[in-house]
């Protein structure tokens, strides 16, 4: 009895048939932009970029700006999250509403942040210490692999802590780091976006969970990872030279006033020094009340008239005319003659 043959059954796999092979493994470390991105989430990205350059650049020179926006943030991040996330009065709120929601209390926060400026300098050592928290928490992905999720939260609140306290200790230098480090960390944070998807955001999440048998990042992500440090410097060493400029120029306007005032006091002075040389309490017929005089009342048509003179002569010559009491005569010797009149007493002809 012969044995019955199998069909042969024709496939469109250009593999043969019954052969069990792998399928090649899909590339994923290959770079490629994103091409399908919301327009909402782009324009907050790039909003984000322009908030990370003044940051980094220019976050001490604008302090009020800087940690206005940072109580904003801040504070509206938190209550979105909890509004979206969790039930409000058994209720499910929107997206909308709980935008708005944030929103208001975002500004509530930026205007003390703003306005308080311990609270300010705590909030900026907050984010400072998150921020390297995170970097560190990133950064050491291959050789520690956290078997807790205590771990790594206890690990950032602490950071957190601390940066808080050295700012509000030494504020300026740690202002400087602080708003320079963070705002290198979002311009990072929007590159990772527009590039890989929010790959580091991922994986920090995934990281702070403690989740066991991660895939390894890709290069480009360590490369973005790395450009953080060096954007930090860069910001760092751009405000510290910002602020050398203001000092600079504060102090030339400081010695500017000084030597005005210098100069308004040597005014003053030589003012005495002519006043103690010329002093005002010499007589009327002083040469010193003479040379005071203006041109005008020392002239020769401002004395007393001809006439007027020659009367008061034959007034004195005529003895009848004579007066019983004192009479007054001009001095016409006198060196105050146009002005001054003297009263001599009468005396007796004989």
């Amino acid at each position: 009895m012969e044995k019955a043959s199998l069909p042969l059954t024709i496939t469109s796999h250009p593999r043969p048939f019954n052969q069990q092979l792998p399928e090649p493994p899909a590339p994923r470390c290959v770079l490629e932009p994103q091409d399908s991105l919301d327009l909402a989430p782009a324009l907050v990205c790039a909003l984000c970029c322009c908030f990370g350059i003044i940051y980094c650049c220019f976050g001490y020179r604008c302090f009020k700006a800087v940690m206005f926006l940072s109580g904003l943030l801040s504070g509206a991040l938190v209550i979105f999250l909890l509004c979206h996330k969790e039930r409000v009065l058994e209720t499910q709120l929107s997206l909308e509403v709980s935008a708005g929601i944030a929103l208001g209390i975002g500004l509530l926060c930026g205007l003390v942040t703003m306005l308080v400026r311990s609270v300010g300098l705590f909030l900026t050592g907050l984010l400072l210490g998150l921020t390297l928290g995170a970097g560190t928490l990133l950064g050491t992905e291959p050789i520690y692999q956290p078997h807790s999720a205590w771990v790594p939260v206890g690990g950032l609140m602490g950071l957190a802590l601390l940066g808080a306290l050295l700012t509000l200790r030494w504020p300026r230098p740690f202002t400087v780091l602080g708003t320079a480090l963070l705002g290198a960390a979002v311009l990072v944070a929007c590159a990772d976006y527009f590039l890989e998807g929010l790959a580091l955001g991922t994986r920090l999440g995934e990281r702070l969970q403690a989740l066991p048998e991660l895939l390894p990042l890709c290069w480009y992500s360590w490369v973005l990872l790395g450009t953080w440090p060096v954007l930090g410097a860069l910001g760092t060493l751009a405000q510290w030279k910002l602020m050398a400029e203001d000092r600079g120029s504060r102090t030339n306007v400081i010695l500017s006033h000084q030597q005005r005032h210098l100069q308004l006091l040597r005014i003053h002075q030589q003012q005495e020094a002519k006043r103690h040389r010329n002093p005002s309490g010499t007589g009327l017929c002083g040469g010193s009340y003479r040379n005071q005089l203006p041109p005008n009342i020392r002239s020769p048509a401002h004395r007393p008239a001809p006439s007027y003179l020659q009367n008061l002569r034959e007034c004195e010559l005529v003895p009848g005319t004579q007066a019983p009491g004192p009479h007054t005569i001009l001095d016409l010797d006198s060196d105050c003659s146009s002005t001054g009149l003297l009263t001599t007493p009468h005396s007796d002809h004989t």
